[in-house]
């Protein structure tokens, strides 16, 4: 296979940014972003720890802002 031949994938989550972005933001620290983007068990963890005391609710506005923060399956969520 030549270098014109090779195609990249580039892999991305099918969830939307700006919805996980607004509940982070408004229910982010009951981790209520984490259950949308189907982390069930890091949701369920925030939920009962509030977001790891707010540091973890900052850390994850600023993931998902920058387009950093993945889903249940690993994929970044960039749209």
């Amino acid at each position: 296979m030549s270098e014109e031949e090779t195609k990249y994938v580039v892999r991305t989550s099918p969830k939307s940014k700006q919805t996980t972005l607004l509940l982070c933001i408004f229910l982010g620290i009951f981790g209520i972003h984490d259950f949308y983007v189907g982390r069930i068990g890091s949701g369920i963890l925030k939920l009962f720890t509030a977001n790891i005391f707010c540091f973890g609710w900052i850390a994850d506005m600023i993931k998902v802002a920058s387009g950093m923060y993945v889903d249940g399956a690993g994929e970044p969520i960039r749209k």
